[in-house]
This record gives C-alpha cells, sequence and structure tokens, in this order.
C-alpha cells in the first residue's frame, strides 16, 4: 500500500489502498487487466512460470492482477491470510464447501440457510456420497450431537437468513475443532465491518460479494478467506480447475466499493436502527427482529461477537400473507427485490421467494411465516423510509 507496505493500517485505510499495485503509467484508480492470458519474454520465462518458480500470471482463469488486488484488499480487510475470488456468492458458498471433501466425508449445517445454500447441503453434497446433517444451529447441544468421527466441515451463516437469528461462533467453532473438523461462515449479512468470523475461531469466511461489498446493483462477486495453506492447497486448485473466475471488470467494481463500504455499511446500519425501533412500536408489527435491539432472542451473543446489528431487519406483519403483499404492494420508496446490501432499500417476502422451495412444514420450522418480511435497508433519507414503511403498513 502506497509507499509503506509493511504498516498495519487500519480498516478504513484498507478499505481505501489495500492491496494496490500500479502499473508503469503510475494512475490513480487501480487498472484493470482485462485479458485472458500473459506473454513471457522467453521459453524458459515461461516454463518458470509454469513451474511456479516465477510466481508471475499464467492465464486469467487461474489469476489476475485487478482479482489479485481486490483478494488482497479483502484479506487486509478481513485479518485473513489467503483469499480467492469468484464469480458470484454461490461460487464462493460451494468451492469453500467442497474443495477438501470426498465421498464418505460428513457435513453438519444450520438449517437456516440460504434456499441455494440449503440445495447444496440438502440435494447435492448428498448425489456425490457426502453425508449431511441439518442441525438447529442456536442448540449448541444439536451440533455436538451431530458430530461423527468423519464430520470434516461445519457451515453456517449469523445472523441467518431471513429471520437475524445469530449463532455462537466461537462456542461452534470449538465443537468443531474438537472433533477435527472446519468451520465455514457465510458472513454476508454481518458484513466483514460488524463481525470477523476468524477472530472468533471460524476457519474459513465467504462472502457475496454481490451484496455490501459492491453494494449498488451492479455486478456479481464472490470471495472465500482462510490460512495461506488451505487456500493455495485445496481452494485455489479447485477453483483453477472448475473454472468460476471472476471478471476483472466485476474485481475492479468491487474495488470501489470496498472504498465506501465502511461510510454505506455504517449509515445503513443507523438507520436500521433507528426504523426497528419505529417498526416495533407499530400496531400493524407482530413481531421485529433486529440483532441490535436488546429484545432480539440472541442479543446477548450479538453483543459479543457483533460490533453494531447491521443493515438488515425481519418483521412479521399482523394478517399474514395477504397483509404482507397489501404492505409491499403499497410501498413506494422501496423497492420489491430478493436482493439485499445495496443503496437502495429492497424488500422480501421470503415464504414465496428465496425460501420458497422449503416445504410448509420445513417453514413453519425455520419460523418463515406468511406475513414475515425481510428488509434491507439503504442509504435513503431514514424519515423517508419511515414514512413510506408507515403509509404501507396502514393499507
Amino acid at each position: 500500500m502506497g509507499n509503506d507496505q509493511s504498516k498495519q493500517y487500519r480498516p478504513a485505510t484498507q478499505l481505501v489502498h489495500g492491496g494496490t499495485v500500479r502499473s508503469q503509467f503510475g494512475e490513480t484508480s487501480e487498472a484493470i487487466y482485462l485479458t485472458q492470458g500473459y506473454v513471457y519474454d522467453n521459453a524458459e520465462a515461461a516454463e518458470a512460470r509454469f513451474d511456479g518458480s516465477d510466481p508471475g500470471f499464467v492465464y486469467s482463469r487461474y489469476a489476475n492482477p485487478t482479482v489479485k488486488m481486490f483478494e488482497d484488499r479483502m484479506m487486509a480487510l478481513e485479518g485473513a491470510a489467503g483469499a480467492r475470488a469468484t464469480a458470484s456468492g454461490m461460487a464462493a458458498i460451494y468451492a469453500a464447501i467442497v474443495c477438501d471433501l470426498q465421498a464418505g466425508d460428513h457435513v453438519v449445517a444450520a438449517k437456516a440457510l440460504f434456499g441455494s445454500c440449503l440445495y447444496i447441503v440438502d440435494d447435492i453434497l448428498p448425489r456425490y456420497g457426502i453425508e449431511t446433517t441439518l442441525v438447529d444451529g442456536t442448540d449448541l447441544s444439536a451440533w455436538q450431537a451431530a458430530m461423527r468421527p468423519n464430520t470434516k466441515t461445519l457451515f453456517l451463516e449469523s445472523p441467518t437468513n431471513p429471520r437475524l437469528e445469530v449463532l455462537d461462533i466461537a462456542a461452534i467453532a470449538d465443537i468443531a475443532h474438537a472433533g477435527g473438523a472446519r468451520l465455514l461462515v457465510d458472513n454476508v449479512f454481518a458484513t466483514p465491518l460488524w463481525q470477523k468470523p476468524m477472530e472468533l475461531g471460524a476457519d474459513v469466511v465467504a462472502y457475496s460479494a454481490t451484496k455490501h461489498i459492491d453494494g449498488q446493483g451492479r455486478c456479481l462477486g464472490g470471495v472465500v478467506l482462510s490460512d495461506e495453506e488451505w487456500v493455495e492447497d485445496k481452494l485455489a486448485p479447485f477453483l483453477k480447475h472448475t473454472g468460476p473466475s471472476l471478471s476483472p471488470f466485476n474485481a475492479w467494481t468491487l474495488l470501489k466499493g470496498l472504498e465506501t463500504l465502511r461510510l454505506r455499511v455504517a449509515e445503513q446500519t443507523r438507520s436500521a436502527a433507528t426504523l426497528a425501533d419505529f417498526l416495533a412500536d407499530h400496531a400493524a408489527i407482530e413481531t421485529l427482529l433486529y440483532p441490535g435491539r436488546t429484545d432480539h432472542p440472541h442479543y446477548e451473543i450479538a453483543t459479543r461477537q457483533m460490533e453494531k446489528g447491521g443493515t438488515m431487519i425481519a418483521f412479521e406483519v399482523k394478517g399474514g400473507k395477504e397483509a404482507a403483499f397489501r404492505f409491499s404492494n403499497a410501498l413506494s420508496l422501496i423497492r420489491l427485490s430478493n436482493n439485499l446490501g445495496d443503496a437502495k432499500s429492497l424488500i422480501t417476502h421470503p415464504a414465496t421467494t428465496t425460501h420458497q422451495r422449503l416445504s410448509d412444514e420445513d417453514k413453519v420450522e425455520l419460523g418463515i411465516a406468511p406475513g414475515l418480511l425481510r428488509f434491507s435497508v439503504g442509504l435513503e433519507d431514514v424519515e423517508d423510509l419511515k414514512e413510506d414503511l408507515d403509509q404501507a403498513l396502514s393499507a
């Protein structure tokens, strides 16, 4: 970074400068190396690249200078020794789970997962002879009881999608390590600013960079972070040979997103806390869930492992699906979308969109009620958001 690569700058500075490498032109903004391949000065140089004695670039499916800048900046922010970026968040999750598994291994995962994550655990892994067990992520005894001699990976997201349950990452990491397994945490909802899973004992952290990291509705991306040995020995070969590569242009866009991540997430979090208080007192609201409020069922854990409550709110309106639809359709400023972490405020009805494929029984078990809505708070004026919520709830 700059002229002093050894100095350990604080997160806000790392978000602007971390990982930056300049070309001979001395550009201010990071360059986009929109190239498929690279040329070598001679045959001996090509051989050295391929045998690893020269650490330069070989092919952009393997690595790319712009993508590497994004990976390095994420490593500086997360405090990780290794990272690889992917074309989407789900590519990151899938690679993080399967890159070091084989038939006969066992995975334990929390039941409260994003729909596509649940599909990987419940549908894809068993096809290849990998056993899986789903547990109530808030029940430490359930994690412990699910452990087997062949358990290799524990997987969770916290806060969860969509009910914002907060799982005890440190305690679950201890259970994983006592059984010789690794803990993978999807940290999307908390963001790398408000929660550091690796400091809590997690071995691998994954993000959909599509969400807060880009955070402006522009492009897809993902990133997986861990220790250097696991990334180089397990993750990197899997990505190299299966090919879910991040586009250099998307990597550049994500670098630009990181520059403003702290400002955006801090403002969104302030607004979310204000709106959670407003909604909690509204007569039309059945249940309000926000990790930053003392009435959240896992508030004590949230205060231990999250710096702030985050940008997401979950609430249930009285009157079930019909009332939830009337409310959603009456919104004027807040938009209907299955995305989150955006500069624009977005509302989602999980039971009919992101978690639609779950059975009615599973929805009941996971608390995905017909009236439940997931609210991703954006950067609009908080008073305008409050007025929009109020008029829609009156509908």
